[in-house]
């Protein structure tokens, strides 16, 4: 099996310098084996170096009669065509970037050259991930793009979703995004040869234009689930969306030409950006899509065989189904530094993990972005108190900064020492989720967690807040059988939410069916240890996900009858 972190005999060309404070017009470009990284005006951009790779994985080689005639003529076998180059270029958000790291990562191990394209401040933050490729000598490179704009209003340090400070920041966020399409562009045209295809986030469509006016194919990566990716095109086929936008709060809609029933409200409508302001946005999304050559979607297909059938089929186009990609994180180091630095304290997490009785820890984390008001909190806290159950609980450091936060969380320790422990900032899933001691898993529902949790045999209680995460929540939940919902049926507002709380009995109520015995939570184990295991068959060679991945770098092989 080839993983991540396994050499081969490449040109080291690797980014390892970091840079911020960028201008207008600037270009973070870093692509060098010295280590050094330049700023560069788009109109001196240098041609990107090439890498000596000829022990390629899932490449053609030269038949064997093209050898034997090649031998008869008195003339060497052609070579073997050039690695194909993947530009790969994420939403600036954490659940974002880290997928389609994993995947870049996945193709410099398969042998393809791969870059991923971002802004300066997240090129820092994956400082760990470019160290790694360097020593396994993997072709994997790191652009900054100049962000954000002049004129956008937004801080400068404002170039992850995580760093938006509040409600009125997100629309900002997003428009500006759009001005990357400039910087991209330049960057693009400064290579030779030109990239044989761009993969670009769903939530990217300002990629669209670039990748047409040069020729270039691209694929979308869609970061949900394959369940939300068809619920959300059979409801623009069919006009859902417009008879939801008209009818009553709290009617139910059925989404037409699904293989299940899904029902959905005004509330939980079945798409990204349908909320008032977003549908400009919306519609350059649904343009990029259809213009697209592909899919790219982070699943396996023993997981959700059903709708990637359908998927491909309303789509029209070709669907690579690659997950999980998190899977391609084996060793401690790539377990605990996706995306950000490692986290202060991960030995002591670790350790108090190594204390916990198998199968006995629930661990609680609401990804990257949602912010919760101490109200909240404090049910939070009351509910795994009240639920018996030892707990490993991530409170993210703006949560925990509030005096009587931070005094409050201190107390709860102190109550449930031994049991319980409060990490304040970032913790690495990855290397939590596959520990021994974790049995459970309270979620936002964002789609990495989700499919972290199930890669590695784990069920979960579902508690989703915005966006594809309830559409997620209902395949957790009604079709996958893995889930225990906690019983949220509105979105919050991502920052400072000022809805009621979920209450503590909830939580506690959800924990303990989750944590507990009897039949069905016996069976809620049983099912998301198979597919656990389908899960790391479908990356190992010969699975499908495995196979997928090496039919998508043949198809973007250059050789002598096929030119993209």
């Amino acid at each position: 099996m080839h993983s991540c972190s396994e050499k081969h005999n490449h040109t080291n060309h690797v980014p390892l310098a970091w840079s911020n404070g960028l201008s207008e017009g600037e270009i973070f470009f870093a692509a060098c084996s010295s280590g050094q990284a330049s700023i560069l005006h788009p109109s001196s951009i240098p041609v990107a170096p090439g890498f000596g790779c000829h022990s390629l994985v899932g490449f053609r080689a030269p038949t064997e009669h093209a050898f034997s005639t090649a031998m008869a003529a008195g003339s060497p076998p052609p070579p073997p065509p050039p690695p194909p180059h993947f530009v790969l270029v994420p939403l600036v958000a954490q659940g974002h970037i880290i997928p389609l790291v994993d995947l870049a990562r996945l193709l410099a191990a398969r042998g393809a050259r791969a870059t991923v394209v971002t802004t300066p401040l997240n090129v820092d933050r994956l400082r760990g991930v470019a160290e790694q490729a360097a020593r396994a000598g993997l072709p994997l490179e790191f652009v900054g793009l100049p962000f954000p704009p002049a004129g956008s209003g937004l801080p400068q340090d404002c170039q992850n979703a995580d760093m938006v400070a509040d409600n009125s920041q997100f629309l900002p966020f997003f428009f500006a995004l759009r001005e990357l399409a400039g910087p991209f562009d330049a960057y693009v045209r400064s290579l030779a040869p030109r990239p044989s295809c761009i993969i670009s986030d769903w939530c990217s469509p300002w990629t669209a234009g670039v990748a047409s006016s040069l020729g270039i194919p691209r694929l979308f990566f869609h970061g949900p689930s394959c369940f939300f990716a068809l619920c959300e095109i059979m409801a623009v086929d069919h006009g859902l969306l417009e008879l939801i936008a008209a009818a009553g709060d709290d009617e139910r809609h059925l989404v037409p030409g699904m293989p299940v029933p899904v029902t959905v409200t005004k509330a939980t409508p079945p798409g990204l950006f349908c909320y008032p302001g977003t549908e400009l946005l919306r519609r350059e999304a649904m343009e990029a899509m259809r213009t697209a050559d592909g899919a790219v979607l982070n699943t396996f297909s023993d997981l959700e065989a059903q709708f990637l059938e359908g998927y491909e089929a309303a789509l029209g186009k070709p669907v690579w189904a690659l997950g999980p990609l998190s899977l391609c994180n084996r060793d401690e180091d790539s377990t605990t530094s996706r995306g950000k630095t490692a986290v202060d304290g991960k030995q002591a997490i670790m350790a108090w993990l190594d204390e916990q009785a198998p199968g006995s820890v629930v661990y609680v984390s609401f990804g990257s972005v949602a912010r919760k008001l101490p109200k909240q909190l404090f049910e939070i806290g009351h509910g795994l108190e009240d639920s018996g159950r030892s707990f490993l609980w991530v409170v993210k450091e703006r949560e925990a900064a509030a005096p009587e936060v931070r005094e409050w969380l201190d107390a709860l320790e102190a109550r449930t020492a031994g049991r319980g422990l409060v990490v304040r900032g970032w913790a690495p899933q990855l290397a939590v989720l596959s520990h021994r001691a974790v049995g459970g898993f309270v979620t936002h529902c964002g789609w990495n967690s989700v499919l972290e949790s199930i890669a590695h045999g784990v069920p979960v209680v579902t508690w989703p807040h915005f966006s594809d995460q309830f559409l997620n929540e209902r395949l957790v939940v009604d079709v996958l059988g893995v889930g225990v919902p906690v019983g949220v049926a509105s979105p919050v507002m991502i920052f400072d939410d000022e809805s009621a709380p979920v209450a503590r009995g909830d939580i506690a109520r959800a924990v303990s069916a989750l944590m507990g015995g009897g039949a069905e939570a016996d069976e809620r184990r049983r099912k998301a240890k198979e597919y656990g295991e389908k899960a790391r068959r479908a990356m190992e060679e010969g699975g499908s996900s495995y196979e997928n991945l090496t039919r998508l770098i043949q198809s973007f092989t250059r050789s002598e009858d096929k030119e993209h």
